[in-house]
């Protein structure tokens, strides 16, 4: 039985899969090979860049052009930058995948010479040179996870191998390709003296670099076809529309929400029942609960202060007065980490990372807030907003500037701790869908309640939009801006209950003056107003 994968690289014995090497354009890869060039593979994690190292390998060899090898250097990682230890085992790494995927007897036997005569920071090149000279066929070397390295250890590797660039095809490999997360260019190295050596100057050979690009739509409805063939199963109209939308084709995405929803939903292994928009709703909400380990890699790289710059502008919406904006190489960085998409306008990349980013800034936050969901559910079921309003009002007015030193994303700390203290409330059953992004000045909450414990998300819903904008200049042209934006967002989400609240963080202005609730009409709509 196959699944949709999840952990590692693709199998087509185990795996629903998109054939790898349709996903990058094998003519752009054989002209690179065949001009004996150097270049770059990059992607976020878990996009698919060691199927597609593993699938180019294997069509290579199997077309008997040239040898190809695919070598992962990870394990060099752990010893950082000692030279003397990344280089012996990115050589042992050299000689277990030659055994491995050629049955190779010559590298072992080269090895153990070179280790005996030659300095570690010219290993890998005599080993090499060694060894290409004695294969029948040019050498395309892949090497993978190459930005795990470290210090010395990864200046070492880049210099040897623009070191042996010259002797290429005949005594060095025709063509190396690097694969990892990052460009060469942003491959920041520390040497002894603590200064940083960038990569792109200790590999300045490369002539190309390539990113692996997400799933196309078409590519998610194949691959959830696949299922639908193996199994009988088929999904509801819209279904797969949603998948496409909530996760912009990341393939790790893609495969866990149909991992989550045909395979470990209870209700959805029953193969005479289609898969609903509902059951990968749930799935989705599932798995940024659950914050799979993907998920988990992700949000740590939020304290990276290179990220933080550029994260931070888009939880605010905006960019902080007198702050120096982010550098073009800290976007390009956020963007290989797939954090991040530049095209048509600097946002997260997804949906499900615009939900978890927050969710992840303010888990702790969320856990110390002492409010109970009972407290604001009428006798109706409903939430009541005005009330949780209010309590928020009060709340913010005791503890926010507390709880705001506490965020390391202080530029968006009101909107955070807003979040924070509806997400406590709605835990219990409801979710909240966000939208925020660089110069629209506010983040807009959809917040989403089952009126019905039994039916869940399949019976009535509560809907409500809760508008939040910092204050910029003018109060009263703030809300009436605010009304606008809150009154479209209603009438796109389509719900008549929406409410604006309005942050002053100016410090000399008393809390009497920023404390404000009022009802304004804009159009069809009765919006409810909170300053503070």
């Amino acid at each position: 039985m196959k699944i949709f994968n999840t952990a590692g690289p693709v199998r087509s014995d185990e795996h629903y899969m998109i054939p790898a090497l349709a996903r990058w354009d094998m003519g752009e890869i054989r002209r690179l090979i065949g001009e004996k060039r150097y270049f770059v593979l990059h992607a976020p994690r878990q996009t698919g860049k060691t199927s597609c190292l593993l699938a180019l390998m294997e069509k290579l060899n199997a077309e008997a052009d040239y040898t190809a090898l695919y070598v992962n250097l990870e394990p060099a990682q752990a010893v950082r930058g000692n030279l003397e230890a990344g280089m012996r085992i990115i050589l042992d790494a050299l000689v277990a995948s030659a055994d491995e995927y050629l049955a190779d007897r010559l590298l072992p036997e080269i090895a153990r010479e070179i280790i005996a005569t030659q300095a570690a920071g010219s290993l890998l090149r005599e080993g090499l040179r060694r060894w290409c000279r004695g294969l029948e066929r040019p050498l395309v070397l892949l090497l993978d996870e190459v930005d795990t390295l470290v210090g010395d250890t990864l200046i070492s590797l880049l210099r040897q191998i623009r070191a042996g660039y010259p002797d290429r095809p005949q005594a060095f490999p025709q063509t190396v390709l690097l694969c990892g997360v990052r460009d060469v260019r942003d491959y920041r190295i520390h040497d002894g003296d603590n200064q940083i050596v960038l990569g792109g100057s200790a590999f300045n050979i490369k002539s190309e670099s390539l990113r692996l690009g997400n799933f196309s739509h078409e590519e998610v409805a194949l691959l959830y076809a696949q299922h639908t063939e193996a199994t009988g199963q088929t999904f509801e109209d819209g279904a797969i529309d949603y998948v496409f939308e909530q996760t912009g084709g990341q393939p790790w995405l893609v495969n866990a929400i149909g991992y989550e929803a045909c395979f470990r939903a209870k209700t959805a292994r029953d193969r005479s029942r289609p898969v609903t928009l509902m059951d990968v709703l749930d799935a989705r909400e599932r798995l940024i609960e659950r914050r799979d380990t993907h998920l988990d890699q992700l949000t740590n790289q939020l304290r990276e202060p290179r990220v933080h710059k550029i994260i931070s502008e888009l939880l605010s919406g905006d960019i902080a007065p007198g702050t120096t904006p982010p550098s073009e190489d800290d976007q390009l960085y956020t963007q290989d980490l797939g954090l991040i998409r530049t095209r048509p306008q600097v946002e997260i990349a997804n949906p499900i990372y615009r939900e978890i980013i927050p969710r992840t800034l303010t888990w702790i936050t969320q856990t110390r807030i002492p409010q109970e969901t009972a407290w604001y559910v009428g006798k109706d079921g409903r939430l009541d907003f005005p009330k949780l309003l209010d309590a928020f009002q009060q709340f913010f007015r005791e503890n926010g500037e507390i709880w705001i030193e506490r965020f390391d994303y202080k530029e968006a700390a009101p909107q955070l701790l807003m979040q924070a203290f509806l997400q406590r409330i709605i835990n219990s059953g409801g979710r909240i869908d966000r939208e925020y992004g660089l110069g629209r000045r506010r983040t807009d909450l959809l917040v989403q309640w089952p009126l019905d414990e039994t039916q869940g998300f399949h019976g009535p819903v509560q809907r409500a939009v809760i508008e939040l904008k910092i204050l910029h200049k003018f109060l009263e042209a703030t809300i009436e801006a605010g009304l606008a934006q809150t009154a479209a967002y209603m009438d796109r989400v389509g719900t008549d209950e929406g409410y604006l609240v309005v942050f002053d963080r100016t410090l000399e202005v008393s809390w009497e003056t920023k404390i404000l609730v009022r009802q304004a009409q804009h159009g069809k709509y009765r919006i409810g107003v909170w300053g503070m």
